[in-house]
């Protein structure tokens, strides 16, 4: 009897170390799943919007965060002038910045 036991002991834990496996490859296989998804392409977006933010120049354009349109007057380290109207004049952090205006326009439809 002891031999029947002793040999059906074994191959439980065989299971169960071969579902911990099945249970880590899971794990791993999500995690991929979440990077090439998710992060990648949200942090490749964050790349190419830093890109354009870095080549706007005196004269451009651009919409803030906010909707509000208007031409870059002075460009700085951390901040844009930009002539919203005529003599007005405002201060917006370069990371509210998002697109150009002509960027922002909808399609026009035929």
């Amino acid at each position: 009897m002891q031999n029947g036991t002793a040999s059906a002991a074994p191959s439980a834990d065989g299971a169960q170390a071969g579902s911990q496996w099945s249970f880590w490859i899971m794990m791993i296989l999500i995690f991929v799943v979440f990077y090439f998804f998710m992060i990648r392409p949200q942090t490749k977006k964050q790349k190419e919007l830093q890109k354009q933010r870095e080549e706007m120049k005196k004269g451009d354009k651009v919409v803030t965060a906010g909707g509000i349109y208007g031409e870059i007057k002075e460009v700085k380290e951390t901040y844009f002038l930009i002539t919203v109207d005529k003599d007005v004049v405002i201060r917006v952090d370069k990371n509210s910045v998002y697109a150009s205006a002509e960027d922002a326009q909808p399609a026009q439809r035929s």
